[in-house]
């Protein structure tokens, strides 16, 4: 039997459907961000990143990375085995403690990294629980996706933010069974917000735990970067509230927050938990450092949503189709898998931006699109370039503008001068 053919075949099938992913050879920079080096074919060129997760650029805070350096200088580059084993350094302690102050819950536990932290905490707590049904959102992350499956317990799924749909399937369960609603704050490939009241409501009437996702929502929202939830009064209404620390924090893992109860349970038998190598002491010095500033420091958050929202306003009067969005993030829509890897590609090559293409089955197909997330970093300046690119790109290959079409203007009358270098800010 030729074996390789199945591989082959598959990753053909991945060619044929438009959807065959490619990496970029980065090199962030740190202290120039969001610029970085992309090696391609032997070259070296700096270009601008407009696509990354480090919402606040945390990840090249002076703070964060002389935290990272100390901890690495003291006590080396690994964790030295499970938390279990020998992995539980002071600095994870600490981290642990910082989160559980974040969202003002008994305890936290830190994972390896969010898609963990989903699969194990949601497949444990739904297992431990009696005849547990879960009910997730139709737009859960892969990850919550896999722990509910993992789980082995009966699912329903609700239209997305549906709160009327959620209701009926409460209703049909019956109070005296044991319910887990499964949900996101913000859904990142759209950038809406789930109507998190609405939802804790449903759960307290019909007995039902909760389980939030915030990972694109930490750090970004709130007084002290909570989240949606501290944002709107609703965290102490919330049973497990999960996040990141890779996104806002600027680091790596994901967590999970809650009763002591609940964390010691997930703690004692979430196999994703208990057989991974514990998180390296210096980036879990690194992330208390970053959770720590973005408690105090409300800057970053206020630089990040006028740039955004700039972004938005500055791209629609392109007449660029940007997508709806009442958060940081701002997709604009292709609507077609080739040509979104097509802009994707041009935007690179021929202007220095980049912005991965986000196609199926990331979102549904015919909705296709590039998702952009400005940063306290990306200068008025940065902006005017990236709508000088994506008007060309989107003329140079024929990509429908919004509804509205393309205004008609000339350079003078566009919202911001169009005469930028490619290097701009």
């Amino acid at each position: 039997m030729n074996y390789q053919r199945f591989f082959e075949e598959a990753i053909d099938q991945l060619h044929a459907e438009r959807r065959y992913r490619v990496f970029a050879d980065l090199e962030r920079i740190a202290g120039k961000f969001p610029r970085a080096i992309w090696r391609s074919n032997g070259r070296a060129e700096e270009i601008t990143v407009w696509c990354s997760n480090d919402y606040l650029g945390m990840g090249q805070h002076p703070d964060v990375i002389a935290a990272f350096q100390k901890a690495a200088g003291k006590m080396g580059s690994g964790a030295g085995g499970t938390r279990n084993i020998s992995g539980t350094s002071n600095p994870l302690v600490a981290l642990e403690l910082e989160l559980a102050d974040l969202h003002d819950k008994e305890a936290a536990l830190v994972f390896t990294s969010g898609f963990v932290s989903n699969e194990a905490s949601i497949s444990t707590i739904a297992k431990l629980l009696p005849n547990c049904l879960v009910l997730s959102d139709e737009l859960n992350h892969a990850s919550m996706i896999e722990g509910v499956r993992r789980s082995g317990a009966e699912k329903k799924i609700f239209r997305h933010n549906d709160v009327a749909h959620l209701e009926s399937l409460l209703q049909a369960a019956g109070r005296e069974r044991a319910k887990l609603i499964v949900f996101e704050s913000v859904y990142s490939m759209d950038g809406d917000i789930a109507p998190i009241k609405q939802i804790v409501d449903l759960a307290e009437r019909y007995n039902a735990m909760t389980y939030i996702d915030e990972v694109h929502a930490v750090g970004m929202y709130g007084p002290r970067g909570g989240g949606i939830t501290e944002r709107e009064g609703l965290a102490d209404r919330i049973d497990i509230i999960e996040g990141t620390l890779a996104k806002a924090f600027g680091t790596l893992g994901g967590y999970i927050t809650g009763t002591s109860a609940v964390i010691d349970a997930v703690r004692s038998y979430a196999p994703g938990f208990i057989f991974t190598t514990a998180l390296p002491p210096a980036i879990a010095a690194a992330a208390t450092t970053s959770i720590r500033h973005l408690k105090r420091s409300q800057a970053e958050r206020d630089a990040q949503s006028r740039q955004a929202t700039r972004t938005k306003q500055v791209l629609a009067a392109a007449g660029l189709p940007v997508m709806e969005s009442a958060t940081h993030i701002v997709p604009v829509l292709v609507g077609d898998p080739e040509l979104c890897k097509m802009a994707s590609d041009r935007l690179l090559g021929v202007h220095g931006i980049y912005i991965q293409p986000i196609n199926y089955p990331t979102v549904p197909r015919g909705t296709e699109r590039l998702r952009i997330t400005p940063t306290p970093f990306h200068s008025d300046a940065l902006i005017a370039a990236l709508q000088d690119a994506l008007v060309e790109t989107w003329d140079a290959l024929g990509i429908p503008y919004g509804s509205a079409g393309r205004p008609s203007v000339t350079k003078s009358d566009r919202i911001i001068p169009l005469l930028v270098p490619k290097s701009g800010g």
